[in-house]
């Protein structure tokens, strides 16, 4: 494989690697009648997260970072989950036996985590240090209250590199508009429990830098062009964060893993735009 660009900030050299757990809400075939009738609630964000994958998409192509994402709903099972969370199957697919759980982990949850633990190990083993971005987004009610965050930017506040990348990127993002709130750790916490809380634990705080980014799906579901000036404003600031970027070797970041199958959990090769446009989620 060939290594994705790499950056430079201060005296730490880093690598990036950008992820979607939710990037769709799509069933497959084997799994749909246990979501009959249920179709609207796969549409809403309990089924995927609106947006993200399209925005990932244009971090990935912007920063030519390798994007790892999935497109099959978190109702299956939930890839932001532990192995023992009380929430990694939904009330749809947790009427599953024990050996059919395992085998949607074995086909869905391990592999795809696993892709993202190895590129990452990959990415550290040759530059010492890889910036983990996971895009998500977030819906604007919940339980009947308004949320005020617009960018929610997660990280652990006990890893130094995370807590100062996260506070020049909210600097960075405030200077172009003023007017958007953008919070640290809202409307979650960094440190609950998420495949980026696992990750921390297996890699060292010097080595490992992950971040969520959370988006007011009132941008995605809102006026089109708001959405796109939302999506230019955080890849366009996230490119000040990275200043002094250090070309690694050219070259494709791998070949797509479909295993045959469209609904298969995948790394995308990154390259995803023409003429500066990417290409439609």
């Amino acid at each position: 494989m060939t290594s994705a660009r790499a950056l430079q900030t201060g005296t730490c050299s880093r690598e990036i690697v950008i992820t979607c757990e939710h990037g769709g809400h799509h069933v497959p075939a084997r799994y749909r009648p246990l979501f009959t009738g249920a179709e609207p609630v796969l549409e809403t964000h309990r089924g995927w997260d609106p947006g993200a994958l399209h925005l990932a998409r244009r971090f990935s192509a912007s920063l030519h970072a390798p994007l790892f994402f999935s497109k099959v709903t978190r109702l299956l099972v939930e890839l932001n989950r532990s192995r023992h969370h009380r929430a990694l199957f939904s009330e749809f697919s947790g009427r599953l036996s024990a050996a059919e759980r395992s085998i949607v982990l074995d086909r869905y949850w391990h592999p795809y985590r696993q892709q993202v633990e190895d590129a990452l190990a990959d990415a550290i083993s040759r530059r010492g240090t890889v910036l983990h971005l996971s895009v998500h987004s977030f819906t604007p009610v919940f339980e009947g209250h308004r949320r005020r965050t617009d960018i929610g930017l997660l990280y652990d506040p006990q890893r130094p590199l995370e807590t100062e990348f996260c506070l020049a990127w909210k600097a960075a993002v405030e200077a172009r508009d003023a007017d958007l709130v953008v919070h640290r750790n809202a409307p979650y916490r960094g440190i609950a429990d998420g495949f980026i809380t696992h990750l921390r634990r297996h890699f060292k705080a010097e080595q490992y830098v992950g971040v969520e980014l959370e988006v007011n799906q009132k941008f995605v579901l809102g006026h089109p062009d708001e959405w796109r000036r939302i999506q230019r404003l955080l890849v366009d600031s996230m490119g000040v964060m990275l200043t002094g970027f250090q070309s690694a070797s050219p070259g494709k970041h791998g070949e797509q893993i479909r295993n045959g199958s469209s609904d298969i959990p995948v790394r995308d090769p990154g390259v995803v735009a023409r003429d500066g446009q990417e290409s439609p989620s």
